[in-house]
């Protein structure tokens, strides 16, 4: 298997506003989209929403379970202004800030946020990791 993700898929309860939560923090639909899928280009990632009865029934899982779900997307940002103008913003367009911004010991800065269905966010800005022009993460 190649090291790559190709997609990351939301299982989201209503995919109207979760397309109007994204579209307010400024992210742009793909002209792949259709009415029962949201697609953005994240990266050298897809990005989607589905509605999460539909995606549980795809995978062929129960689509009940609430709680934390063992993972948190990541945003990493170039400055600790940075990640506190992206939590801002993010409440801004309906999030649900987490954990404010603080220093963490192995000395980045980062704070949390939840989107409408509960998908936590991590903005982060952290020393020690190389971001490219275009904003995306270089590790070595």
């Amino acid at each position: 298997m190649n090291q790559t993700i190709s997609f990351i898929t939301l299982g989201v309860t209503d995919l109207a506003r979760s397309r109007a939560f994204y579209k307010a923090l400024g992210w742009r639909e793909s002209s792949a989209s259709q009415e029962a899928i949201a697609f953005y280009q994240a990266g050298s990632v897809a990005f989607a929403l589905f509605q999460r009865e539909a995606l549980a029934e795809d995978a062929s899982v129960a689509s009940s379970g609430s709680g934390f779900s063992g993972f948190t997307l990541a945003h990493n940002v170039p400055s600790e202004s940075a990640v506190l103008a992206t939590l801002e913003e993010a409440v801004s367009a309906g999030a649900t800030l987490v954990r404010a911004a603080d220093k963490v010991f192995w000395g980045g800065f980062r704070g949390y946020f939840a989107d409408p269905d509960g998908f936590l966010w991590e903005v982060c800005f952290n020393p020690f990791v190389a971001l490219d022009a275009d904003g995306f993460v270089k590790l070595s």
